[in-house]
């Protein structure tokens, strides 16, 4: 399939989000193809975190579309959002710590109703992550840092979305375990998933991602295959340690 022919999963267009009087989103534009993993690549306050926020309406952009399978999402509810199969992992994980790891994903789960489907839903997510299912009893605020975001993309994955967005994923992880997540992230695209990756770690982005964008102070200031940015100058010098 060539990138033409491809449908657009995600589309931001000219997007300018405030807080208050501080203009943090200034005219944001790009997309996400369905099949695709597309990285957002950017500095601490650069605006990577209020571009997920705007996505998923925990912010309303004061201009500007986003749209989700040609529908527009920036002025609906976030559960009406997920609802429609847009689906998040947020940044430093958000798990319910006193909840045990079955009652995560049983909350992942919330917008489609139980019974037969969930219980194939949840088998899948044990074979995804062999370790969730060996504590599914467990409370969950007594894993490690990398099981906790296992259970994170599990429970995003719980609500059978055709799209899930990732915000830091590799955010405090052991380099091994940084590995198995962008693993993962490989194959729930391989399983039909489009992603939209917000990452730090541009090394690791961009060697599994289709294409990327990099945001500086709030615009996108470079737009490119995955593979040129990786080779990109800029790119190299400001986020890969070299030129």
């Amino acid at each position: 399939m060539t990138e033409n022919s491809k449908s657009t999963a995600l589309r931001l267009s000219d997007v300018n989000t405030y807080y208050g009087p501080s203009h943090v989103l200034q005219n944001i534009s790009l997309e996400v193809n369905q099949g695709e993993i597309v990285c957002l690549l950017g500095a601490n306050a650069a605006g990577k975190t209020t571009t997920m926020k705007t996505i998923f309406g925990l912010v309303r952009p004061q201009s500007g579309s986003v749209q989700f399978n040609g529908q527009p999402i920036e002025r609906k509810l976030t559960g009406d959002i997920v609802r429609m199969g847009l689906t998040l992992v947020p940044e430093a994980r958000r798990i319910f710590p006193r909840m045990t790891v079955l009652e995560n994903l049983e909350m992942g789960a919330y917008t489609r109703p139980s019974g037969a489907e969930f219980k194939v839903d949840l088998e899948h997510i044990c074979q995804i992550f062999p370790r969730l299912k060996e504590r599914l009893k467990q409370v969950a605020g007594t894993m490690s840092g990398g099981e906790q975001q296992m259970l994170a993309m599990g429970r995003a994955l719980m609500s059978h979305p055709s799209m899930v967005c990732m915000d830091e994923p590799s955010m405090g992880l052991s380099p091994i375990m940084v590995e198995t997540v962008f693993e993962t992230i490989v194959r729930i695209r391989n399983e039909g998933v489009t992603v939209f990756l917000v990452e730090q770690n541009a090394s690791m982005a961009l060697s599994l991602a289709d294409r990327g964008y990099v945001l500086q102070t709030g615009k996108i200031v470079l737009s490119d295959t995955a593979a040129n940015l990786l080779n990109n100058d800029l790119v190299r010098q400001a986020y890969l340690g070299g030129a």
